[in-house]
């Protein structure tokens, strides 16, 4: 008796806790989008302008993306601004600038963009499993071309560490900022959609599934099984898309009282209490370690029922 009243007061728990994750996940989410969608609009639209006004795009490859590019990309910026600020209002004049085209640089999932008022924009284009995701926007001003840049506005979601990266790279590599932040808006994406896919695809099997708001730490149960399975993920990075930190634990549910009763024995013959206590399932830790989350969950729920029932022999499997 005392243990099923234990049972019912973490479940009470366990539900209000999970309410509580809920209501927090709308939230954030709720905030993010809102505070983003002005800026997002009005950045896209101005990608597209210049994008539409462009004279060519070139694709840049490996070296050909370096630091004298972006130097040149400053000056085109720069100078455009200056021609723009000594031309009258009204004249049409075309003063003689070194510049005459109007070009886009792509490097991997990366646009580059000259955008008025000395400013280069980035624009991050996220993909997962060859499908199309988000865009993001990155919009770098400097004063004047000696001078470092600095991030003037962004789309990026607020809980990844753009700011830090800007302290870090941003003055001394540039081009290692551009390329860290399109690393961590792709790891992001890739995380998320993973997470996304089990759902959608083992959705009844799953339950409680946590997650914090990068997707750097994940923690869910399988439930649709004799054992209580918990799995339990942690990225080392923001750039990660494997975890580093694994761990899978099997917890024996009792079918019955009788069932019951044979485990406590065979507990008790082992010189353990009568409490079940958990198992782990290294195959599972070792496919979540090489695999992407789907295909390391199909993986363990193919073998499930066997290692179940190798490891806890007195109770029935379904």
């Amino acid at each position: 008796n005392y243990m099923r009243e234990e049972d019912v007061k973490l479940d009470a728990v366990r539900a209000r806790f999970s309410n509580v994750l809920k209501r927090h996940s709308e939230l954030a989410e709720r905030l993010s989008r809102d505070s983003d969608k002005s800026i997002f609009d009005r950045l896209q639209k101005e990608f597209e302008a210049a994008r539409a006004s462009q004279t060519q795009e070139l694709i840049l490859k490996g070296e050909q993306w370096n630091d004298g590019l972006l130097a040149t990309i400053r000056e085109r910026v720069h100078m455009e601004a200056e021609r723009k600020a000594v031309q009258m209002p009204g004249d049409t004049t075309q003063l003689p600038i070194p510049f005459h085209d109007k070009i886009t640089y792509k490097v991997g999932n990366k646009v580059i963009c000259c955008l008025d008022g000395a400013r280069i924009g980035i624009q991050y284009d996220t993909s997962f499993a060859g499908e199309s995701c988000d865009l993001y926007h990155c919009v770098l001003e400097s004063k004047s071309f000696l001078e470092k840049m600095t991030v003037l506005e962004h789309t990026v979601p607020f809980f990844l560490p753009i700011r830090e990266a800007e302290n870090e790279f941003l003055s001394s590599n540039a081009i290692r900022f551009i390329d860290h932040v399109g690393d961590l808006l792709q790891a992001y994406v890739d995380r998320r959609e993973q997470v996304r896919l089990i759902k959608e695809l083992y959705g009844n099997q799953i339950g409680e599934l946590y997650h914090s708001l990068p997707y750097h730490m994940i923690e869910f149960v399988i439930e649709d099984f004799d054992s209580k399975v918990t799995v339990s993920l942690r990225y080392a990075d923001l750039i990660s898309t494997l975890p580093t930190g694994v761990s899978v634990l099997a917890w024996p549910m009792h079918q019955s009282k009788k069932s019951s009763d044979k485990i406590a024995l065979h507990l008790k013959g082992n010189g353990v209490g009568s409490h079940p206590i958990p198992a782990r399932l290294t195959y599972a830790e070792d496919a979540l370690r090489t695999m992407s989350l789907p295909e390391a969950y199909a993986e363990i729920v193919l073998n499930l029922p066997q290692a179940l029932q190798d490891m806890f022999p007195h109770t029935s499997s379904t």
